[in-house]
């Protein structure tokens, strides 16, 4: 049975460390977007607030959803161990590499900071926590650094500015047409 709560417990705070992946999903009004997030990306502040590191590529979307004021989602679910799936709710703040808090918060990923779109703050409103036994158990590997590689060689040689810019709105699909 699921437990519905405001802060993140210190159990919580535990399991979120101990994840390799886990999903961001936003809506605006438009489609909702559902990403599965990996990597070192995550950090919790403290029982309300998450910074989350977000690197170039993909569509934007969740960038946009917290522009225009929707919620998002973060949920993490336990492939191994005791099972558990924990889901976060959410209001966002972007912090672009020119928001004044933008270094302070990156120090805490280990990462060239050229690198990165933007951090995402979340401030959490409330949190659910249910049991997770449906969830297939599964064993982590190794990450894929095609992402990350690729948006530190876009820092280094400055083109990143004229990637995030020309992908700053994903495209709009309600005007999708069949082939």
């Amino acid at each position: 049975m699921g437990k519905q709560y405001r802060y993140l417990k210190e159990m919580d705070q535990a399991f979120i460390k101990e994840q390799k992946l886990f999903y961001m999903a936003s809506c605006s009004g438009q489609e909702v977007n559902l990403s599965p997030k990996g990597y070192d990306s995550i950090r919790v502040i403290d029982r309300e607030t998450l910074v989350y590191m977000d690197y170039p590529g993909s569509g934007n979307r969740t960038a946009r959803d917290i522009a225009a004021g929707g919620d998002v989602t973060v949920v993490f679910n336990a492939f191994e161990g005791k099972p558990k799936i924990l889901r976060l709710f959410c209001k966002g703040e972007l912090i672009n590499p020119e928001h004044p808090e933008f270094g302070t918060l990156a120090a805490a990923f280990n990462v060239p900071l050229v690198s990165l779109r933007r951090l995402i703050r979340l401030h959490i409103y409330a949190v659910e926590s249910s049991c997770g036994m449906s969830v297939p158990r599964m064993r982590y590997e190794e990450d894929r650094n095609e992402l990350r590689d690729w948006a530190v060689k876009k820092g280094t040689d400055g083109s990143i500015h004229e990637y995030n810019r020309d992908h700053a709105t994903p495209p709009d699909l309600h005007h999708l047409k069949e082939e």
